[in-house]
């Protein structure tokens, strides 16, 4: 069997952190990394939330609810407008450096790769070719298919069922803990992109197959 590589999108090729140069523009540097990771943290919350509801909306709805929660929490004073550039700046995120680089080594061995979302299949479309990204992906796989998020058992067996991948050859790529363990209790293979020292994994005694810093390490160690 084929070796694939199942690559979460935001927070592992995409860099949700770049909405801060805008959010400085609003708020001054001092403001804007608080506000941008703590809209990262409550979009994720309330996806799980959801998912444990079985209320399911798109995952641009949890994205935009979490702005408002948090420019209301941090009584940032951001408009309207500035609410709409800031969800539209969130259409158009920056691919991290080593990202294109690693997808052209892994295409090249002849690994088949798959992006595998939160994200509707059109807003990652519209991320992975705005970052020039997209002709590195056999597919992409949505967690929207079957209305749900990580970590839900369910989305990962969605993925399998949908590239014809098995448990034992399938490895989830992310820079998230909760993916990593969610796919690892799912029997996949894993590996966390620890993109900084700081970065801590969730301690449920469940560790990553491999831990590595960057994409391009990927090549040398996927097997």
């Amino acid at each position: 069997m084929l070796t694939t590589l199942a690559f979460d999108v935001y927070g592992t090729l995409i860099d949700t952190q770049g909405v801060v140069s805008l959010l400085s523009s609003y708020l001054g540097d001092d403001k804007a990394q608080e506000f941008s990771s703590r809209w990262r943290d409550k979009q994720l919350e309330y996806s799980f939330r959801r998912g444990l509801m079985q209320q399911y909306e798109d995952f641009a709805v949890c994205t935009k609810d979490a702005l408002l929660f948090i420019n209301n929490e941090l009584g940032a004073g951001l408009t309207a407008p500035q609410q709409e550039e800031l969800l539209e700046k969130y259409r158009s995120l920056p691919a991290f450096d080593d990202a294109k680089t690693a997808l052209s080594k892994l295409n090249s061995a002849g690994i088949e790769c798959f992006a595998f979302s939160n994200g509707s299949a059109d807003a990652v479309t519209e991320l992975l070719e705005g970052a020039e990204l997209s002709r590195y992906f056999k597919d992409i796989v949505s967690c929207k298919d079957i209305k749900s998020f990580k970590p839900n058992p369910q989305v990962y067996q969605h993925f399998l069922d949908k590239s014809g991948s098995k448990e034992q050859n399938t490895w989830l790529i992310s820079s998230n803990s909760f993916d990593i363990i969610g796919a690892s209790a799912a029997g996949w293979k894993t590996a966390w992109v620890k993109r900084s020292r700081e970065a801590q994994f969730d301690p449920w005694g469940i560790n990553p197959t491999i831990t590595v810093s960057s994409l391009s390490q990927l090549i040398e160690n996927i097997k």
